[in-house]
Formats: structure tokens, sequence, C-alpha cells
């Protein structure tokens, strides 16, 4: 029998689960499978076969569907899930996905790389491809991260902070241009309303998160978990004190970080710095 979130009653399969939200987005709705199929142009019984776990489909359907429901970056967040390879997450990483997608609000902390909601394609994909992920693997992945970057700029979005470590500007791609757009797009993003953007520079020393990739999720409720990541292996917190004693040490980074403000004219002169494109 596959478990079930003591949370919300539903399964913490990702392939059940993608299944299970499929089902009930519809069935709120009111729509039938053969005005599904209408309405985004696949055959209805994909989607059947979709909701009863036969398959998932593939991201471009996932991406529909979180269009005609509204629900940005959900159903590929989920759809990523349930197409990864098993032995690639483990189940607490699945659940914090699943979290994920679901958080009022975000607050991280970077130690060597911008975080996925904020990451370029080309970024994204240098990125996997130095995990050792390659073709359709590659290309699919690269697509849902994608996807679940629109849940920035839904309208009901959540606020996103995030603190970088200087040593994630300080680890470059490969390819310049493609650097360049990472670097112009973070700035772009740290415009946005909903987005905060601060960098830690590496003249304050060490402090509680040096070594720490970090991410705290505001959920329904009021409840914050937080997701705790080194370069070896990753756990999800939430037992309260241990929460809070994590608040303290990213509250104490925070304030030791430049302004928005500063962190924006700190990229830009990293911008500047950078060598022109080639003309062509």
């Amino acid at each position: 029998m596959p478990t079930r979130s003591a949370v919300t009653g539903r399964s913490t399969d990702p392939r059940r689960r993608f299944a299970e939200e499929l089902r009930l987005l519809r069935t709120h709705r009111g729509e039938s499978l053969r005005q599904l199929g209408k309405a985004l142009g696949w055959d209805a019984s994909l989607f059947g076969k979709m909701e009863r776990g036969h398959t998932i489909g593939s991201p471009e359907v996932a991406e529909a569907l979180d269009q005609h429901y509204g629900t940005p970056g959900l159903l590929l967040a989920l759809w990523e899930l349930a197409a990864a390879d098993p032995t690639q997450f483990k189940e607490r990483y699945r659940r914090y996905m699943l979290l994920e997608s679901e958080a009022g609000s975000l607050w991280h902390y970077g130690v060597s790389t911008i975080h996925g909601l904020l990451q370029t394609k080309g970024y994204a994909r240098s990125l996997l491809m130095a995990g050792g992920i390659s073709g359709d693997q590659l290309t699919r992945q690269v697509d849902a991260r994608m996807g679940r970057c629109e849940v920035l700029h839904a309208d009901s979005a959540p606020h996103f902070r995030t603190i970088l470590s200087e040593a994630v500007l300080c680890t470059p791609l490969a390819d310049a241009n493609e650097w360049r757009k990472q670097l112009e797009h973070l700035v772009a993003m740290g415009e946005q309303p909903n987005i905060t953007v601060q960098i830690v520079r590496f003249e304050v020393g060490l402090h509680a998160l040096s070594n720490t990739d970090t991410m705290f999720l505001r959920l329904p409720g009021g409840r914050t978990s937080a997701w705790v990541e080194t370069g070896y292996s990753g756990e999800f917190v939430e037992e309260t004190a241990s929460v809070e004693r994590l608040q303290h040490a990213y509250d104490a980074v925070r304030d030791l970080a430049l302004s928005p403000a500063d962190s924006r004219k700190f990229v830009m002169r990293m911008l500047e710095e950078l060598p022109c494109e080639p003309s062509t």
C-alpha cells in the first residue's frame, strides 16, 4: 500500500502523487476527460492514462496542464519527480520538492550555485551535465526546471529571498556568453517585487552557513520547514527547535550580506568586467 502524507493524506510516491493531483484538479474544475482533451488538443485517453498512473506524459503536457489549471510550475515539479530515476532522489528530497511547490514563501542561502528557480536554461544545462546527466534525460530535466521557474511569475507567486555566497559568482560557466546571460537574469529577477537577491562577500569571513545550502519553506498553515544540503547529502528538517536554530543562523547571515541595492551593483560590476560578446 503506498505511503500517505500525514498532512495532506495524499501519496508521497511521485508517480501516484502526480496522478492524484491531475485527477483532483480536473474533478474540482468539473471537467470530463473529453472536455479536457478538447481544451488542450490532446486525446482524452492520454489524460485518462495519466490519471490512472499508466503514463506520466511529457513535460509539454504537464506545462499545458499547469497553464490550464492556473498552477504554474506545480505539475511540472511533480512530473520531474515522477520522471526521475528512483535512485536519483532519496525519499526525503522528494518530500522537500513537493512541499517547495506548495510553499507561500521561500528563503534560500546558496554556497556554490544559483538556485534552480533563478537559473537560465544554459546554466541549468551546464549544471545538470556536470552531474552526469545527458541525452533525452538532460533535455527533460532542463525543460522541467525551466517550467518550475514560472511559479515566481504567477499571480499568487511566493516571496523568494536568495542570499548567495560571493563564491557562487566566482564560479562562472565555461561559456562566457551563457554566464553573462545568467548574471543578467539574476539582476532582472532581483528587480521583481516578490524576489530579493543579496550577496555575502568573502570579506565577512566564516559564518554559521559557510558550507551549507539552506532553503526555508513557509507552508500553508504557517508551518516552516527547512532543507539543508552539503556537497554529499541533504536533510529535511521539520522539528520546530531545529528549524528555529537554523532561522537564527540565516538571520545572522542576512545581517552580514550586502543590501539588495548594493548586491545589484555588485553583480552589475561583475558584468562590466566580463569580456564583450564577439561580434557576428
